[in-house]
């Protein structure tokens, strides 16, 4: 197989996985657009195959994502943050770039489409056990690593 032929391939793949999660960046348009009269600011980051809106006001911190849609209610989203293993006590690990953990979520909602959502729930929702989050945290530690299993 030639380079030009991988080339297309990875962007055919990668055209799929944006059609096969689009309800779920749907949902993420929603909630992204409805803070747009609040503050929150769109930008598209192709490094992590999402539409970013950021400063949005409403929650506890941080970021969640929504297919090819990271809401984020800070500034920057190449801030530092600590893993999900740090915050619940179960070692001492080094801060990871919030942007490699949420583009590690745009990848598994890429491979796992409207399933994302309900498989990441039955594995214990926004916790430390979940092998979603454990997964986001490794590439974003390591380069490699984001599926869950």
């Amino acid at each position: 197989m030639t380079s030009r032929s991988r080339a297309v391939g990875a962007r055919l793949a990668v055209l799929a996985g944006i059609a096969w999660t689009s309800p779920n960046t749907l949902l993420g348009l929603v909630l992204g657009i409805a803070g747009l009269p609040f503050g929150a600011r769109v930008h598209w980051r192709a490094a992590d195959l999402a539409l970013v809106f950021h400063r949005w006001r409403w929650g506890p911190g941080g970021a969640l994502t929504l297919g090819n849609v990271i809401i984020h209610t800070g500034d920057d989203l190449d801030a530092s943050c600590l893993t999900y293993a740090h915050r619940a006590g179960w070692g001492t690990e080094t801060p990871v770039c919030l942007a490699d953990h949420e583009r590690a979520h745009v990848f598994q909602y890429m491979v796992l489409g409207p399933l994302f959502l309900p498989l990441y729930l039955l594995c214990g929702g926004v916790s430390a056990r979940n092998r979603f989050e454990r997964a986001a945290d490794r590439y974003a530690q390591t380069g490699r690593g984001w599926w869950p299993w």
